[in-house]
């Protein structure tokens, strides 16, 4: 369903009548600030987690150490139609795809989503997805990379709380034999799906810069954030904490990137900037730019004050935690150490 044809409904329809929030505001406006946000159920033992392939295509033998785990923690799997499909790089076609999705949004025995991996396709299907009854029924969609596009949509229309984290393709074979950071990291995706509170290991940055402040948290890949801008789904930064990470770019292409962040607004009005990895193309000889991550930052935020934690363990790395955006966080930067938390 086409995104007017889907406001325009909410106005018409009865569903106006029992939502928990007008969306004229936005109708008239598109700053729907003042929503509230909400919260998913945190799961409980017996839920069940649907796992899709909204973008790059995964094969049911690539899923199995994911399902383990995943059913280790207590959960029940609904496995999608996409998982084990191919078109190119997608998880089938986006005909198939989006009714996937549509399926496992509109279902209310699924209590969290689960997206098997990144790469490319969730822009391609977001403007035909109907999330009437997601909002009715909301419940956790996970993943990073390309499913910034579904936190970011969260964020622009619903207000509704999301979890940015590693997916089905970043769980290890031999969970015994992972590296520590890594098997935490996937540890931490539990913890946010139950409501337990998450211990993030920053490491403390010299070029950090000190204060402190909290807000909603807003981010996810820079790229993806960038092409976003302008759209439907364009990331609401204001009052908020935003976190960014990014892989395989060129310096001069994140100075870019960050540029747009600014003359976009979405750094003017931040509580706090958590930069994550950046796995950095190496510059062509001739061509260097002969500026690091902390110069493209520090340029784009010189005028502002909030604290900024560079380093912070989210990315296209081992060290992803999991972050839920559209929570509360508070951020405090101060003697040699870096304090980020979510708060009530």
């Amino acid at each position: 369903m086409k995104r007017k044809r889907f406001l325009g409904s909410l106005l018409a329809g009865p569903f106006l009548a029992s939502a928990p929030w007008d969306l004229t505001q936005e109708t008239i406006t598109g700053r729907p600030d003042d929503l509230p946000w909400r919260i998913p159920p945190y799961l409980k033992p017996g839920n069940t987690v649907g796992i899709t392939c909204p973008a790059g295509f995964m094969t049911l033998a690539e899923l199995q150490p994911a399902m383990e785990t995943i059913r280790s923690w207590g959960f029940n799997i609904r496995l999608g139609k996409t998982v084990g499909e191919r078109d190119f790089i997608f998880g089938g076609t986006d005909t198939e795809r989006l009714a996937d999705m549509q399926q496992m949004l509109d279902d209310p025995s699924i209590h969290a989503i689960m997206c098997a991996r990144g790469g490319y396709g969730c822009v391609r299907i977001i403007d035909q997805l109907d999330f009437r009854k997601f909002t009715e029924t909301p419940k956790w969609i996970i993943g990073f990379s390309d499913v910034t596009v579904f936190h970011a949509e969260l964020n622009h229309h619903f207000h509704i709380a999301s979890i940015h984290s590693k997916m089905c393709n970043s769980f290890p074979d031999h969970p015994e034999q992972a590296e520590k950071e890594q098997w935490e990291s996937i540890v931490s995706i539990q913890l946010a799906l139950t409501g337990k509170a998450i211990e993030y290991p920053v490491i403390y940055d010299p070029a950090n810069r000190p204060g402190s402040g909290s807000g909603i948290l807003a981010g996810g890949n820079l790229k993806t954030i960038e092409t976003l801008a302008g759209s439907a789904s364009d990331l609401r930064t204001d009052g908020m904490i935003l976190f960014l990470e990014d892989t395989g770019e060129y310096l001069y292409s994140i100075d870019r990137m960050f540029y747009n962040l600014k003359r976009t607004g979405k750094l003017d009005r931040l509580n706090g900037l958590l930069i994550g990895a950046f796995r950095v193309k190496p510059d062509d000889p001739g061509d260097e730019f002969g500026r690091s991550i902390y110069n493209i930052v520090m340029d784009q935020v010189s005028a502002y004050k909030y604290p900024v934690c560079f380093n912070f363990p989210v990315g296209h790395v081992k060290t992803n935690y999991a972050l839920k955006c559209g929570v509360k966080h508070a951020l405090n930067i101060s003697n040699g150490q870096v304090i980020f938390k979510e708060t009530s």
